[in-house]
């Protein structure tokens, strides 16, 4: 039985042991709004109802996992402008690649997360 409830807004949670360099990596490389924030914690805005907090795990019951086995997938307006901006910065960025229907490129945060860019194949 599926239950019966709207989901009204999404944050994703990071434990990072690298928490500060994390932080600083999201605030300087896509200049997201911080909407709460205190010494060991930092919530995002990415868009109106999608968040991403980073915690540092040094204060959490969750351990790290040093960015194994998660990619956070976000559309791009332009993936190609995106690519030339961030490896402008000096960060490594992969080739753009063809995958489901979009043209993508990976990077990874201090922590080690994937971070994959994407926009239609049909933009």
């Amino acid at each position: 039985m599926a239950l019966n409830m709207r989901i009204h807004r999404t944050n994703t949670i990071l434990y990072c042991r690298n928490w500060s360099d994390t932080v600083a990596f999201y605030q300087h490389y896509f200049d997201f709004t911080v909407t709460y924030e205190t010494d060991w914690f930092v919530e995002f805005r990415l868009s109106h109802d999608t968040y991403l907090s980073i915690a540092n795990a040094s204060h959490t019951t969750i351990e790290s996992v040093e960015g194994q086995g998660i990619t956070l997938s976000w559309q791009v307006a332009d993936v190609h402008e995106a690519r030339t901006q961030l490896q402008q910065e000096g960060l490594e960025v992969s080739k753009l690649q063809k995958k489901w229907g979009a043209l993508l490129f990976y990077l990874h945060d201090p922590e080690g997360h994937r971070i994959e860019l994407w926009q239609p194949l049909s933009a």
